[in-house]
């Protein structure tokens, strides 16, 4: 290790010492002997000395446009000629500060984010939206109509609200029930509540009516039919959120002795065309007879009776096969008009008393096996077609 120090240092003496072409210019031998020969004949103490470090020199500021570092426009001239240019044009400095302050006001403005195109309701061409108003959209009703089709009361009831001067369109009172109204469009407000933009969608139930029932609302000394879906209408907000609760009614009616199928829904319009007679929906009972039938008995039912003032006569009477587990006799008659007690007064006027009446088939639907008593099911729109309906 010293020996390495000494050579170091002899080598620096050395180095400042000689001339540095002659040291150079040395063969390595004659190098390797010198270096020896120094070592031996001075001492390990030495003076090393540096130089002192250069100082960096500035770089010189630019002071002209000349100095400065060129960045080449191109832009049209006076003449309108594309050019080298050594400045940018007014016209692209104008843009640029003209973006940079709408960039900052739209940063500023607190409404940026409503109008904000992505935020924006869509835009419908008048095509498409001729589209929808044709085949989707509900043409403006009358205004009982409505009011009943909402829950609020039966049409008859919305009629006397209304004339009464306690329902208003869009802030004026209105009384007129036959005024064409658009929930969705016109404001509506009935006793100072208004009226749901959102009608209730239309519904079509099947049900198994028990004996003791009867099929109107409002009287408390009798069961109403109603009654039996209060568990329908108790879950409607869980199966339909936001949506109005419908109001039902019975298409037609079954008098309290008689059981069976009775169509129950909120479309007035369905209702109507299906209990009217112009509809031509035959409706079939079957009528279980205290006593023995014979032909003289079918002969008379088929012959009619007087009816509400008017000669009924039944499409079809027929005695059916006798089963082991019904003691009594059962005639299936077929009727088309289906006037109030039609059946029964067929009966009695054939000189036979009725035990039970049930009536299990309305057009061509027919009342399910399987739904029990006081059941309901809702109607497929196969089952409406085969009562003359297309929803």
């Amino acid at each position: 290790m010293a020996a390495i120090v000494a050579s170091a240092t002899v080598f620096t003496t050395l180095h400042l010492s000689i001339p540095t072409t002659t040291f150079l210019n040395l063969p390595r031998r004659h190098l390797r002997s010198l270096i020896t020969s120094s070592s031996l004949s001075k001492t390990t103490e030495s003076n090393i000395t540096f130089a002192p470090p250069k100082s960096k020199t500035a770089l010189p500021k630019p002071d002209s446009l000349g100095d400065q570092l060129f960045i080449p426009w191109v832009g049209p001239d006076e003449k309108g000629n594309l050019t080298l240019q050594t400045t940018p044009s007014q016209r692209f400095l104008k843009a640029i500060a003209h973006e940079s302050t709408q960039r900052k006001k739209k940063k500023d403005n607190p409404t940026n984010k409503i109008n904000n195109p992505n935020n924006a309701k869509p835009v419908y061409s008048k095509a498409a939206r001729r589209f929808y108003n044709e085949r989707f959209r509900e043409p403006p009703q009358r205004l009982a109509k409505v009011l009943a089709a909402a829950g609020v009361a039966s049409r008859r009831s919305s009629e006397e609200l209304i004339f009464q001067g306690k329902v208003t369109v869009n802030g004026s009172v209105c009384n007129t029930p036959q005024t064409r109204v658009d929930p969705g469009q016109d404001i509506i407000y009935v006793n100072g509540s208004r009226l749901a933009k959102k009608l209730p969608p239309k519904v079509y139930l099947a049900l198994n009516k028990p004996k003791g029932y009867i099929c109107s609302a409002g009287e408390t000394e009798t069961k109403s039919v109603f009654t039996l879906f209060d568990d329908f209408i108790q879950s409607w907000n869980k199966r339909n959120p936001g949506v109005p609760k419908p109001r039902l009614f019975t298409v037609g009616r079954l008098d309290v002795a008689t059981t069976g199928l009775i169509i129950v829904t909120n479309d007035g319009e369905f209702a109507q065309k299906v209990s009217h007679p112009s509809s031509n929906l035959s409706k079939e009972y079957i009528a279980t007879i205290n006593g023995a039938v014979n032909k003289r008995h079918l002969l008379a039912i088929s012959e009619g009776a007087i009816v509400e003032g008017v000669h009924c006569t039944p499409d079809s009477v027929e005695l059916l096969p006798q089963q082991p587990d019904i003691s009594r006799p059962r005639l299936r008659i077929v009727v088309h008009e289906g006037r109030n007690h039609e059946v029964r007064e067929l009966v009695k006027n054939a000189g036979l008393q009725i035990h039970a009446l049930k009536r299990v088939r309305i057009g061509g639907f027919r009342l399910p096996s399987d739904l029990g008593l006081g059941k309901h099911k809702e109607l497929s729109p196969a089952s409406l077609r085969t009562l003359g309906w297309k929803s």
